[in-house]
């Protein structure tokens, strides 16, 4: 296996994907030869950044200290969910393969294999984030939604099919390969008794333009950040300036999650001020406020519980600054993200509120539950404890300087 060629080739997929695609399709290859040099290495990334966080890292719950989970049971569920990420690529292949002619495509499995090994490359590689506390599974989230765009772009050349057709050929693949996942997911969940997700896939077409403000849109002019982030960072390695090269890989870095730069996460003393002594009535316990950095990736934490004597309940409020992965809030919120889900007494809501993503989470039996704001594209902002009502969380969120915290977002 040629690592460096792996490395050379989820670097192009990634950042130059209208140029990569007619190589990709052109190449000779094997079923065999996918998944040995390629699939089998980085498949193995979110399961890999998964076991680390939860059986490794572990996470920490404030008075509770650190709960990791048992390495037995952490190493089962990465073997499974290693495995299952094969399983995906199968049966995404599959999918595609099988619904070329209904687009006007051409059948052939290898070029099925590598449409979907190729865009899963966005997935795998933002799984390894998970690592990154609070944003990670957003960073694996922007990373499907790019795989998504991946796909739309490549199919034009792997299963050619007309690229006017490219968008219908995607969407119907993606929403086939959901329904199949389900099932997998399912049984699999049985057999090993874990939960887990399987990598989505993605999308593409040379010559298609989308509206500057839609989602797809947004997607591409990402893209592009990226692509240009990427030859000013060849530039630099060509010079030899090693200066030169540390910016334009932090440069890199801020382009490749949505920021557009790099942006350093504020200092610890500047978030600070804004976990208030009081907080819905309850008073401040504890306090912690921390500055950290993981695969390039710089985040401030600032965590405060508050009690009440009376009623012995506590609340815990929770202010992350995401720094240079302030893009991928906004990625997040690309996609008109409005859903409800209510199951055994349990409401989960997400939608937007004056151009703010907010996400609610309420256990009526148990009166307990979770109120989190996304502020400025940037910060989130969350409540969390027993409360008589879920508007009693949202409610003690006043006492935070939401609109200060908010004008902080472009430091």
């Amino acid at each position: 296996m040629d690592f460096n060629k792996l490395i050379a080739r989820a670097k192009a997929i990634l950042t130059q994907p209208k140029a990569e695609w007619p190589v990709i399709a052109g190449e000779p290859a094997t079923v065999g030869d996918l998944y040995k040099n390629y699939i089998i290495v980085l498949a193995a990334a979110p399961a890999l950044a998964s076991f680390i966080k939860t059986s490794l890292i572990g996470t920490t719950v404030p008075f509770a200290g650190t709960f990791r989970v048992p390495l037995g049971a952490g190493l089962t569920t990465m073997i499974v969910s290693y495995v299952l990420a094969f399983v995906g690529v199968f049966v995404m292949a599959l999918i595609v393969d099988a619904l070329a002619p209904t687009f006007g495509g051409q059948k052939d499995r290898t070029q099925a294999l590598k449409s979907v090994a190729y865009s899963y490359t966005a997935a795998w590689v933002a799984g390894i984030a998970l690592i990154v506390p609070a944003i990670g599974w957003l960073v694996a989230l922007a990373g499907a939604i790019y795989g998504i765009y991946l796909l739309y772009l490549g199919l034009p050349h792997t299963m050619k099919c007309p690229p006017e057709k490219a968008a219908g050929y995607t969407a119907v693949s993606i929403i086939a390969a959901i329904i199949l996942y389900f099932v997998v997911a399912a049984i699999a969940a049985s057999v090993a008794g874990v939960g887990f997700g399987v990598g989505a896939g993605a999308y593409s077409s040379s010559n298609a333009k989308f509206d500057k403000d839609s989602p797809l849109g947004k997607l591409e002019e990402w893209g592009k950040s990226v692509e240009e982030a990427s030859k000013k960072l060849e530039a630099a390695q060509a010079s030899g300036d090693q200066r030169a090269q540390e910016e334009a890989l932090k440069e890199m870095m801020g382009a490749a999650l949505g920021g557009g730069g790099a942006v350093a996460a504020l200092p610890t003393e500047r978030l600070k001020p804004f976990l208030p002594e009081s907080l819905g009535g309850y008073s401040r316990t504890d306090l912690s406020v921390e500055r950290n950095s993981a695969m390039g990736l710089e985040i401030t934490t600032a965590t405060a519980t508050y009690a009440d004597e009376r009623s012995g309940r506590t609340l815990d409020l929770e202010i992350v600054d995401t720094g240079s992965a302030k893009g991928l809030l906004a990625l997040a919120g690309f996609t008109g993200v409005d859903t409800e889900r209510e199951s055994g007494g349990t409401i989960e809501r997400v939608y937007r509120d004056r151009g703010r993503l907010v996400r609610e989470y309420w256990e009526r039996d148990a009166s307990n539950g979770e109120y989190a704001v996304v502020v400025g594209d940037r910060f989130t902002v969350k409540v969390a404890g027993q409360a008589d009502d879920l508007r009693d969380l949202k409610k003690a969120l006043n006492d935070v300087n939401l609109a200060k915290l908010e004008a902080l977002k472009d430091e």
